[in-house]
Order: C-alpha cells, then structure tokens, then sequence
C-alpha cells in the first residue's frame, strides 16, 4: 500500500547559496526597484527605509549578523538533509512554481502536472545567464549542475494524480514534455533544482512535478484553493495502487523581497498548530510579491499533512536581512513524518 512517509517545506532563495559578503549584490537591485511590495502595498527603496527607520536592520546588516543568519541556514538545510536521507523515499512529488521558466504569456496554467518519463535540468547558456538581475547568476550553481542533467520521472503516478485531480474538481493542466520558456530555455523551474541538487544531493528518486501559479495574475490560486488543492494531493496520492513510499516537497519562501516577520511567523504558527482557517483567510494582497507568494507551494503541503493528521517540525526560520530597508529573503524549513 502506498505511504506518504514525509512532508517537507524549504525555502530556495538565492542568499541561501551565495556568501554574505555577495548580498550586496541583491542590495543594489533593491535600491533600484520602485515597486517594493510590503502588507498590500508598493513602496520604493527609500520610502521604506523611512517607513521601517525603528526596526532597527541597521544591527541586522552587519558582516557578522549576516555570516550568522547564512550559517544558520546551511544548519537548517543540513537537518533537512539529514531527514530526507533517513526517512530514504523511493518517490516524490515535488510542489514548485515556474517564473517565465517555462511559461510565458502564451500560456500560464493555475495548477499543472508533469508526467513525463524524464525531466532535464539544463544550464542556462551564458547569454541568458548575463541577462540575469544583480546576485542571481553566482546562485546558479545551487539549482542547476555544470552540465545537463536528467532524471527519472514517475509517468504512472503522474497519470494517476492527474486523474484523481480532476475528479475530485481541480482541472489541471498536463505536460509530457518540457516546452521552451519566454527565454529561449527549457530546462526545469529552479524550485526543483533546488530539491535536486540542495536536498537530494543530485541523487534525484523518480518524482512528479506539481507547478502552481505563484506569481503570474489573474489566475493565481488563492491560498484556500492552494490548501484544498494539497488535500487533494494527499487524497491522489493514497488512492494510488502501488507500494511506494513517497515524499511530498514545497519549494520556495518566506516573505521577499521586502521580509515581513510578524506575517511569516503567523503562517508557520498556522502550521505548527494546524489552524487552516487561519491559512485559508489571508488576504492576496499580502501575496502581491511574488517572491513572497512562494509560501503557496508549502500550502499544499500543509493541506496534505493534515488530512494525513501528521504534525510539523519546524527545524528553523531565519530572516536573511540584507539592507536597511529590510529588504532580503525570510528563509524557513520544516518537515513533517
């Protein structure tokens, strides 16, 4: 009888995987963005700085501070690592979102299912890589090796999924081949570079990618389809007739660009103690970044782990500041098992 064995949440941001002192980098990109989101509404560099001036990120941006939070991470990650490695999965459905990836303007699902016999994870030529905003292109590494890769995928499962989804209402779109992205490129989203090279350490099991629209209006999930769409994963997932242990992984999060405590700690809280309401009830416009709006691959998770009734550990949270303006990427991880 199949078994879900594991629930994971990580965050993939690229200051988990450049050192500190290459923050600066995002830094500059932040100073030039005029439409910081933060609670509902937009804000330029400056204006937030004034707006945030007793918060206090001056004690926050220190070469010593930010070396702490990054080792605090790489701490949290370990742990992941580690639990991954003991619980041993044989399959995974990995919950990610695409950012003009592989989608575009052509095309922008609200829910898709990949169900192809493999998956490729292809670096992105060096052309593209120079187009890439300040403090991305040294994180590519972290999502992506130096030469192509491709894994096993699960085409049965995915099949499996794809049509339990639909009965039980959600209409999802399907793929049995990766299309060429906006960029010119096709290889896999880097929400699922991330578990490949971060968490399975390029030792990738067969697994099915679950994209979610996290970014792209208007037909972006709201937090409640997000929580009932992972029910319906979880439910997909024990209907399936084989013997497999599987792991079910959210990619992406906390608040970002701009970081938000109070929120994060809300919706881990949320988690921790199962209050889905709580979850279900947040407003869309507290998701208008879309960075931040990566907490939507975790809800599912969430929904799922509770229809299986299992409980979260949260393995740590750490708000990776990196300018006076709090601007920077909330970092979380958590699994349940």
């Amino acid at each position: 009888m199949t078994e879900i064995v594991l629930g994971m949440g990580t965050s993939h941001g690229p200051q988990l995987l450049i050192p500190p002192e290459q923050w600066e980098l995002r830094v500059n990109a932040d100073k030039q963005n005029p439409d910081h989101w933060f609670r509902g509404k937009k804000y330029n560099f400056a204006e937030l700085v004034e707006l945030r001036r007793g918060e206090g990120f001056g004690n926050s941006v220190t070469p010593k501070f930010m070396q702490d939070s990054y080792a605090t991470c790489q701490r949290a990650l370990a742990k992941l690592v580690q639990v991954y490695q003991q619980t041993k999965p044989d399959v995974a459905v990995i919950i990610g979102n695409d950012q003009f990836e592989l989608f575009g303007e052509s095309l922008q699902p609200a829910f898709a299912v990949y169900w192809g016999d493999t998956i490729a994870n292809i670096p992105k030529p060096p052309e593209l890589v120079a187009q890439l905003p300040p403090g991305i292109a040294p994180a590519e590494i972290g999502y992506c090796p130096p030469q192509r890769a491709e894994y096993s995928c699960a085409p049965r499962l995915g099949k499996h999924l794809i049509d339990s989804l639909i009965a039980q209402g959600f209409d999802v779109a399907q793929s049995k081949a990766l299309p060429t992205g906006p960029q010119g490129h096709n290889g896999v989203p880097h929400a699922y570079g991330f578990i490949y090279r971060k968490i399975m350490s390029d030792a990738v099991i067969p697994h099915v990618p679950v994209l979610v629209n996290t970014h792209y209006p208007p037909n972006r999930p709201n937090a409640r389809r997000c929580f009932e769409f992972g029910r319906a994963v979880a439910r997909a997932i024990r209907s399936w007739p084989g013997a497999e242990r599987i792991a079910l992984f959210g990619s992406g999060g906390f608040t970002h660009y701009v970081i938000d405590e109070q929120f994060d700690r809300m919706v881990l809280d949320a988690m921790v103690h199962k209050k889905p309401e709580t979850i279900c009830t947040i407003d869309e416009a507290l998701f208008e970044s879309g960075g931040t709006a990566e907490i939507k691959n975790w809800i599912p998770v969430f929904g799922a782990m509770l229809e299986l009734g299992l409980d979260m550990t949260l393995v740590d949270y750490v708000p990776c500041y990196r300018s006076e303006a709090g601007t920077g990427n909330a970092m979380a991880f958590a699994y349940w098992n």
